[in-house]
This record gives C-alpha cells, structure tokens and sequence, in this order.
C-alpha cells in the first residue's frame, strides 16, 4: 500500500533537486526547493505509516514533524517570495 506513495515521494525529490541545480531563474529555484520540501514530508508520512502498519504502537512525533515542516515551509516561502518581489519588481510607486 505504501509503496506507491514512497515512489512518488522519490520523484518529487528528485524532480525538485533537478530544478535546484539546473534553473537559474529565481522563482524556479523556489518552486523546485518547495516541491523537494513535499516529497520529504511525503517520505516522512510514508515512513510513519510503515511503523504503524508493522505493527509498532502509532508514534505521532512523525504527524508533529511533518506539520510543523509544512508550518514553517509556508512562512518561508511567504518570506521568499516577498524578497524576490523587493529585488525584482522594483520600487513601489510613489503617490
């Protein structure tokens, strides 16, 4: 059951890896970084469910990282975007 969900974690990184190291532009480099971010949280959740499906007892310190990986993702590229709009769009307009 997992293993479709593992394999789809190992292309997300390394579609987000290829799109680190190849695109110059910015932006791309940010959408790749994001999209290598959800497949580790995806391996991550993968990983967990093994636990669990093993029969090991539930352990929800994985669920706790992979939420506030997600937290902290979203305000870093909140931040990331904001900066790449002050170094590439200019001064805003003055009234």
């Amino acid at each position: 059951m997992t293993a479709p969900y593992a394999l789809l974690a190992a292309a997300l990184v390394g579609l987000g890896l290829h799109g680190v190291l190849a695109h110059a532009e910015p932006l791309r480099r940010l959408l790749a970084f994001n999209l290598l971010g959800s497949g580790v949280f995806l391996v991550f959740g993968v990983v967990a469910r093994r636990g669990a499906a093993a029969g090991l007892e539930a352990d929800p310190v994985p669920q706790a990282i992979v939420i506030t990986g997600l937290v902290v993702a979203f305000a870093a590229t909140t931040l990331a975007v904001a900066l790449l709009l002050r170094l590439h769009g200019g001064d805003p307009p003055q009234d």
